[in-house]
């Protein structure tokens, strides 16, 4: 399943308001800025701050 190019144009993180990357191999929207991914769930978008999983920190 993959995220219509069009929406992921417009979608941006909800905390930060930059935008967001789809990981298809974790079915995700990744915010680099934010440092979390939102779920990508039955091809809707989980835009909540309370359910996006923390990234690993880079160091």
């Amino acid at each position: 399943m993959t995220i219509d190019p069009w929406l992921l144009e417009r979608l941006v993180c909800p905390a930060t308001r930059t935008p967001l990357r789809y990981d298809a191999e974790r079915h995700e929207l990744v915010s680099e800025v934010a440092g979390v991914a939102y779920p990508v769930r039955d091809g809707v978008p989980v835009l909540l701050v309370e359910v996006a999983r923390r990234l690993p920190s880079r160091l």
